[in-house]
C-alpha cells in the first residue's frame, strides 16, 4: 500500500497508485473532468486548460516536514490560490481535488469561448457531429451566446489534403497537439508539426510524400473535433446511421480488434456497405490503434471484380453454372481422386475453414497442405511466448530479440508495441542483413550476411559470445520474434528451431512474457498449423496428384506453379474471392465469402484465438460450408456451422480443449476507457463488448516434454556479385488489398533496390528500368537507388506483382 495515495475528489474518496494523474484518478471514480489535449495514451502537455480544477494539499511543517493538523486531530488542507490542470498534475496523499465549483465551470466556459471564437459553425455538416468532444463539451459547458463579432472569425484552409488519406480543415483545429504528439511520441514518424504562432498557428505535413505514416488514420480517432478527416469516410454517413460488427483484421498476424460501421445504401442497390474500419480495444493485441493497411484494406470486400456464381468448363471457357451443379460435379471429381487428391489452403481463411477443408480431403483419403513458404510450426506450438503475455507489461528485466523480420513492414503494430517496451526499458535486439526502422529502438544491432541467420542465433547460445547474448541469457523474461526475409521454407524452419533452442536453453518459455513468436506471411497461419495443416516445402502439388482443391491460395499468380502444370495435374477445384489466375486454370471455380460477409475465428502470432462476425450481406459462401457441402455429396459427414466446427475444434485439437464461441465473447474491463460516453478522454475508438479472444497454451505449458532440435550451423555461402533478397512490403498487390483503390497511391509499381555503390558499378541511376536474373526467374522493373541495400545487396519486395524468388541468391542486373 505504500505506492498507493488515497485523495478526495468532489466529495468521493479513491486510492489510486503514486503518480496518478488527477484526470485519471477522477476517471477511476466515474468523474468525468473534461479534456481537449489530454489522451491517456499520450504524454500529458497541459495545453488546452479545459481541464483546470481547484486543487488543496495537506499542509506540512517547513522544518520537520511533518504533517500539520486541525483541532479536530485532522490534517490541514489548504486549497491553492489558483486553478491547476488534472491532466499534469499527480495525485498526492490527502490531496482534495474539486472540480464542480463555480470558479472551475467560469474557468472552463471561458476556455470553450476562446476555443470557439474562430471555429466554424458547421456541425451539421461535420464528419464528427454526434462523436464530437468539442460539440459535447459545449452543451455542457459553454456559453449559450458569443461575444465574439462574427465578421472577424478567422480564415484558413477547409479542405487540405495533409496525404492520400488524411484531410485537414484548418478552420476546426484547435491546437491540441494530439495528432502531432501521436506521430512523434507513439509511432516515431516526425511527419506532422505546427507552423506559424498565434491566432496562425496551423498544422502542416514536413514529409515527402506527405503525412507519410502507416499509422496516419489514428489520428482521426483521436483528433476531439472534426478537423482531421479520411479521404474515404468523410461526407459518407453521419455515426448515428451506421451499425456496428466486430471483426478482426486479416492482413497480418497480429490480429488487431475491429469494429465495421455499416449503413445500408440506395446508391448499393439497398445493400449494406461498410463506410469505415475503426480500432476495437483489446490491451493485449493492438491497444487501440491499428495500421492503415487494415483501416484501409477493406475495400476489396466491396470490389466489382468479386466472384458471386459459380463457374465450370465447358468446352474450355468458364461459363456460370448453379451451385448444385457446380457442387455435384466437384464433389464427383474430388471423392474420385481418393490418395490423389491434393488439397491447398491459404492462411487467410478461418480455423473453421481450415478444419473441415482438412476434414474432408482427408477424409475422401487425399492429403490436405497450408500454402506457405514459411515454417516453424512445430517450434511455435511447442515453447510459443506464456499464457498471458503482453507486450504493454515488458520493460525493465524483459529483452526482446527480432531476427529476420522488418516489423513496420510485416506486423506494424508489433513495431509499435516492441518499440514502446523498449522505450519503458526493455532489451531490444535486432538481428538482419540490413537496416529496419526497428534499429532505431534497440540497444543491440547485429547484422549479419543473408544465409547466416542461423549461425547467428545459435551464436548467440555461446557464454560471452556477445553482450547482446549475455543479455538475452540473464534478462528474466525473453521473447523472440523471427520473420522469413531472405529464407525459403527450410531456411525459416531451421531459423524457427534455432530460436526455439536459444530460448530452452535459457529456460526462457512456458510462462507469461516468455518464448517464441512467427512474425507469419497471413492472419491466420498460426491457426492453420494448429488445425493440422502441414507445408510441403516448395512444392505446390505432391508427386502423383490427380486432382487439386485450391481454397484462398493463388499458386500460379505467386509464380509458385504454371497454369499449364497446375492442369496437367488432373481437376482443378478453385474456391476464391476472385478470378485469379489459379482460378482461371480451375476446372470448378466456387465463390467465397469474404471475411466480413461470415462468421469465424483467427489465431493471431501470440496464439490467440479471436472471433470475427457478419457485417455485410454475403456474397459466395463461407468456405467452411462449401467445404462441408462437398463432403456431404461424397459421403462425409461434416458440420456447415461456425460454432458446431469450434466445438469440434475445441474437442479435436488439444491446444483448444474447452474453447466455445461464449468464451472468445468474454470480456474485461480495460483501462483505459475509451468509447464511452465521455470521447473527449480516449477517443472514438470502439469499447470491445464482443470478446478479447482466449489465449491457447503452448504444448510446454500443458506439460509436453520439451528438449532443444538437433541443429548445426550451415556453412557461409559463397558468394560473388550481388546477392538478390526477397523482402515485404506492407502494401502489396496481394488479392485482398490491391483492390482497395484509396491505397493505390502508397503501392509501389515494381522495383529493385540496390546500394550506391552497387548501382555506381552498374551504371545504373535512380528511376533506371533494369532487368534482374536469378533463380531462373527474369524480369523487368524499376530500380531504386537510396544507400539503404547493403552493399553487395539487391532487394526486391515479394507481392508487388513479378515472380521473386522464395529465398537470398545471386542475381545479374543490368541496365535496360
Amino acid at each position: 500500500m505504500a505506492d498507493n495515495v488515497t485523495l478526495t475528489i468532489d466529495g468521493a474518496r479513491v486510492t489510486v497508485p503514486k503518480g496518478t494523474l488527477i484526470v485519471d484518478a477522477a476517471k477511476r471514480l466515474g468523474n468525468d473532468i473534461p479534456v481537449f489535449c489530454y489522451h491517456p495514451k499520450l504524454q500529458p502537455v497541459g495545453m488546452c486548460r479545459m481541464c483546470l480544477v481547484e486543487v488543496g494539499r495537506v499542509q506540512r511543517d517547513r522544518a520537520s516536514g511533518q504533517v500539520i493538523v486541525d483541532e479536530n486531530g485532522q490534517p490541514r488542507v489548504v486549497m491553492a490560490p489558483k486553478l491547476e490542470t488534472a491532466c499534469t498534475t499527480p495525485v498526492e496523499e490527502g490531496m482534495v481535488v474539486i472540480g464542480a465549483s463555480g470558479r472551475v465551470k467560469e474557468a472552463r466556459d471561458d476556455i470553450l469561448e476562446f476555443l470557439l471564437t474562430s471555429h466554424p459553425l458547421d456541425c451539421p455538416v461535420c464528419d464528427k457531429g454526434g462523436e464530437c468532444p468539442l460539440q459535447n463539451l459545449t452543451i455542457a459547458h459553454g456559453p449559450g451566446q458569443s461575444r465574439f463579432i462574427f465578421e472577424e472569425k478567422f480564415r484558413l484552409a477547409k479542405q487540405l489534403p495533409l496525404g492520400e488519406l488524411i484531410y485537414l480543415d484548418r478552420e476546426r483545429c484547435i491546437q491540441c497537439a494530439r495528432c502531432i504528439r501521436f506521430q512523434n511520441d507513439i509511432v516515431d514518424d516526425r511527419v506532422l508539426s505546427f507552423y506559424e504562432r498565434g491566432r496562425h498557428l496551423e498544422i502542416i505535413t514536413c514529409s515527402e510524400p506527405g503525412f507519410d505514416s502507416k499509422f496516419s488514420g489514428n489520428t482521426t480517432d483521436i483528433c476531439p473535433v472534426g478537423a482531421l478527416t479520411t479521404t474515404d469516410f468523410r461526407f459518407e454517413a453521419r455515426p448515428w446511421e451506421m451499425n456496428m460488427a466486430a471483426s478482426i483484421c486479416p492482413h497480418c498476424p497480429v490480429g488487431c480488434n475491429l469494429t465495421l460501421n455499416t449503413r445500408r445504401e440506395a446508391r448499393s442497390g439497398g445493400q449494406m456497405v461498410i463506410k469505415r474500419v475503426m480500432p476495437r480495444q483489446n490491451e493485449q493485441v493492438n491497444e487501440i490503434w491499428v495500421c492503415d493497411k487494415g483501416r484501409f484494406g477493406h475495400h476489396y470486400a466491396s470490389s466489382s471484380d468479386r466472384l458471386t456464381r459459380p463457374l465450370v468448363r465447358r468446352d474450355g471457357k468458364l461459363l456460370e453454372a448453379a451451385w448444385e451443379e457446380a457442387l455435384e460435379l466437384a464433389a464427383g471429381q474430388l471423392k474420385a481422386a481418393g490418395a490423389g487428391l491434393a488439397g491447398l489452403a491459404g492462411g487467410r481463411l478461418s480455423n473453421e475453414d481450415l478444419y473441415n477443408f482438412r476434414q474432408v480431403v482427408t477424409g475422401l483419403g487425399g492429403s490436405a497442405a497450408l500454402n506457405t513458404r514459411m515454417g516453424g510450426a512445430e517450434q511455435t506450438q511447442q515453447v510459443g511466448v506464456g499464457l498471458g503475455t503482453n507486450f504493454a507489461e515488458m520493460g525493465p528485466g524483459t529483452a526482446i530479440l527480432v531476427v529476420a523480420s522488418d516489423l513496420e513492414e510485416e506486423a506494424p503494430i508489433w513495431w509499435l508495441r516492441v518499440k514502446q517496451a523498449a522505450e519503458r526499458g526493455a532489451t531490444l535486439i535486432v538481428a538482419n542483413g540490413r537496416p529496419t526502422k526497428t534499429d532505431r529502438a534497440a540497444r543491440y544491432v547485429i547484422r549479419y550476411a543473408y544465409g547466416q541467420e542461423v549461425a547467428t542465433v545459435l551464436g548467440m547460445l555461446v557464454t560471452g559470445s556477445s553482450e547482446a547474448a549475455e543479455a538475452l541469457a540473464r534478462a528474466e523474461n525473453s521473447v523472440i520474434l523471427f520473420g522469413r526475409e531472405g529464407l525459403d521454407f527450410a531456411g525459416s524452419t531451421a531459423l524457427a528451431q534455432a530460436c526455439a533452442n536459444l530460448l530452452i536453453a535459457t529456460n526462457h518459455y512456458g510462462r507469461p512474457n516468455n518464448g517464441l513468436v512467427g512474425v507469419w506471411p497471413d492472419a491466420n497461419t498460426q491457426g492453420a498449423w494448429d488445425m493440422g495443416l502441414p507445408a510441403r516445402g516448395q512444392a505446390v502439388l505432391p508427386v502423383g496428384a490427380t486432382a487439386s482443391w485450391i481454397v484462398a491460395a493463388d499458386p500460379v499468380g505467386d509464380g509458385e506453379i504454371s497454369a499449364e502444370a497446375l492442369r496437367a495435374a488432373g481437376f482443378v477445384v478453385v474456391q476464391e474471392l476472385f478470378l485469379t489466375p489459379t482460378a482461371q486454370a480451375a476446372d470448378v471455380v466456387l465463390p467465397a465469402a469474404s471475411w466480413v460477409e461470415r462468421e469465424g475465428t483467427f489465431t493471431n502470432g501470440e496464439r490467440r484465438v479471436q472471433r470475427f462476425y457478419p457485417a455485410i450481406t454475403m456474397k459466395g459462401r463461407p468456405d467452411f460450408q462449401i467445404a462441408a457441402e462437398i463432403g456431404a455429396r461424397a459421403g462425409l459427414s461434416v458440420s456447415s456451422h461456425a460454432a458446431q466446427i469450434m466445438l469440434a475444434i475445441a474437442e479435436n485439437v488439444p491446444a483448444y480443449a474447452g474453447l466455445t464461441y461464449q468464451k472468445l465473447t468474454e470480456v474485461v474491463k480495460q483501462w483505459p476507457e475509451v468509447g464511452g460516453r465521455d470521447l473527449y478522454y480516449g477517443g472514438a475508438s470502439y469499447t470491445n463488448r464482443q470478446g478479447l479472444g482466449v489465449q491457447v497454451p503452448s504444448a510446454a505449458e500443458r506439460g509436453a516434454d520439451i528438449t532443444a532440435g538437433k541443429l548445426a550451423a550451415p556453412p557461409p555461402p559463397a558468394r560473388n556479385g550481388l546477392t538478390l533478397v526477397p523482402v515485404t512490403v506492407l502494401y502489396d498487390r496481394s488479392t485482398t488489398f490491391v483492390r482497395s483503390q484509396v491505397m493505390h497511391p502508397y503501392v509501389p509499381r515494381p522495383y529493385v533496390e540496390l546500394n550506391t555503390a552497387d548501382a555506381a558499378r552498374l551504371d545504373i541511376q535512380d528511376g533506371d528500368t533494369v532487368t534482374v536474373e536469378a533463380a531462373g526467374v527474369r524480369v523487368t522493373l524499376t530500380a531504386r537507388v537510396d544507400g539503404r541495400a547493403p552493399e553487395g545487396v539487391a532487394l526486391m519486395p515479394a507481392d508487388l506483382g513479378p515472380a521473386v524468388p522464395a529465398v537470398a541468391g545471386p542475381a545479374t542486373i543490368q541496365k535496360g
